[in-house]
């Protein structure tokens, strides 16, 4: 159908890459840890929406385009950097709250146009999943396909789907965590600051490579 092979071995290789710990899955932690699963449902269907923009710049050949310009790459690369150095840097400077020593520690509430932004902007601001697309999708389509633009989104709504399912598995994992374990101000405050410097480092990490 439409040229695609192999599908059952892109669905396993897809959920195992999704499955990898990174910026998106941090920020889903974060806001389920923080506001509930609903909040890190939200920022999944963020991240998810980017990766669907990445799918589609890539069928329609901008991902191409981003791939063959250094300087274009390097800019937005530079822009997705910064955006998660100002991530880690915003809960680096989290501080607890004047109450007693046992109490837990909490990250301020957003809005949940805001938590979708932010799983938005994570996604679509980091061109490595560009080229992960451009790289990997095609591999799984006969080169004499006729509608290759339509077998690579097909397989992206595939990837994406499976994505979905594996990040509203961890945002309800993380958010019945959250609740069964209530940790004192000063734990939960380093664990922001460790969140927080996770953030900054893969900003930097993505700003070097």
């Amino acid at each position: 159908m439409l040229g695609i092979h192999d599908l059952a071995l892109f669905i396993v290789s897809g959920l195992l890459l999704n499955m990898m710990p990174g910026p998106d899955s941090l920020l889903i932690m974060l806001r389920s840890g923080a506001q509930g699963w609903r909040a890190g449902s939200v920022a999944a269907l963020g991240i998810g929406t980017g990766t669907m923009v990445h799918v589609l710049a890539a069928a329609l050949g901008l991902s191409a385009l981003l791939s063959a310009s250094a300087e274009l790459f390097t800019v937005i690369k530079l822009i997705g950097a910064l955006y998660l150095v100002y991530l880690g840097v915003s809960l680096l400077r989290q501080k607890a709250a004047p109450a007693s020593a046992d109490a837990a520690v909490t990250l301020p509430r957003l809005s949940y146009g805001r938590i979708y932004r932010q799983g938005l902007l994570t996604n679509v601001l980091n061109p490595k999943v560009a080229l992960f697309f451009l790289a990997f999708v095609p591999q799984f389509i006969d080169p004499a396909a006729p509608q290759k633009a339509l077998a690579f989104i097909v397989l992206g709504c595939i990837f994406n789907l499976n994505g979905m399912i594996w990040c509203h598995l961890l945002a309800f994992f993380t958010a019945f965590a959250s609740r069964k374990v209530r940790l004192p101000a000063r734990v939960g405050l380093w664990l922001n600051r460790l969140m927080g410097g996770l953030f900054v480092g893969l900003g930097l990490k993505l700003a070097t490579e």
